[in-house]
């Protein structure tokens, strides 16, 4: 079986369960809290601390690692061309999501997003796994084959006339009631959609249906014809509103890593409250 063919995109955990012994998969849990890894986690899945996603220093931290760094992370866990990624996490998509989007970057389109989780996981009673997971390394490295879905501070700046910007921040940081940041606000016409809108809180936080999604991203003006750039406040959020835009067939999503921790730590950036 083709390893892009293995699982759809989202993936239940019906569907993953039935697959965990195919050679193919490489099983990631990329948790915001490291002890829901050691709690019990899918069998098979490897740990990955989710700051290893980010660059971690400057005056942009959360900004995309370099490519020596990447190079690094993905043949620590043993990442090959033929492998057929799922990623998930413990809250709902983020984490999963950043990782997915590096993924996609780099030009690895063969992976799923395990939907809602370690928590869906658990809910449906399938069976975990409490010891670690210890990778085979590969030989990876890390090249920038699909650039064309992140945006820099620069371009978004040229082209916001061009783009509709989805902030998937909080109501209160996107109108300026709060922050941990220089300035608050928005970026000039962005659209606000909670991450968390995105979710089904009683279905183990599994993504809402196809159109309950649609019919909440269109009221905003987030269709399937515009551009749109995607962030939030470190590109961890937005890495749900980045796969939930993919999965709904929107081809035309960015995201903007940057994100708010830089635009609005920046004096020469338009800002909207």
């Amino acid at each position: 079986m083709p390893n892009d063919k293995l699982l759809p995109l989202i993936t239940e955990p019906a569907q993953l369960a039935e697959r965990l012994d195919h050679p193919d998969l490489l099983i990631i849990d990329v948790p915001l809290k490291a002890e829901s890894y050691a709690d019990g986690h899918v069998p098979g899945a490897l740990f990955l601390d989710h700051r290893r996603l980010l660059k971690g220093e400057g005056p942009v931290p959360n900004d995309l690692p370099d490519l020596e760094a990447l190079s690094r992370l993905f043949s620590e866990l043993g990442l090959s061309p033929n492998h057929h990624v799922v990623a998930y996490d413990d809250e709902g998509g983020g984490w999963a999501g950043r990782l997915l989007w590096t993924l996609e970057l780099l030009g690895h389109r063969h992976y799923s997003y395990l939907n809602g989780g370690i928590h869906a996981w658990r809910g449906e009673g399938l069976r975990l796994e409490r010891e670690s997971n210890t990778p085979t390394p590969s030989d990876y490295r890390a090249e920038l084959l699909h650039p064309e879905v992140s945006i820099d501070r620069e371009t978004l700046l040229e082209s916001l006339d061009q783009v509709v910007v989805w902030d998937a921040r909080s109501p209160a940081e996107y109108r300026g009631e709060k922050g941990d940041n220089r300035h608050l606000g928005h970026i000039p016409g962005a659209v606000n959609l909670d991450w968390l809108e995105l979710m089904d809180r009683d279905r183990d936080l599994r993504l809402r249906d196809n159109v309950e999604l649609m019919t909440l991203l269109e009221a905003r003006g987030l269709t399937t014809e515009e551009d749109i750039v995607t962030h939030c406040q470190s590109h961890h959020r937005s890495g749900l509103s980045w796969l939930v835009g993919r999965a709904l067939g929107f081809t035309h999503i960015r995201a903007y890593p940057g994100s708010w921790k830089e635009w609005g730590n920046r004096d020469d950036t338009p800002i909207e409250r």
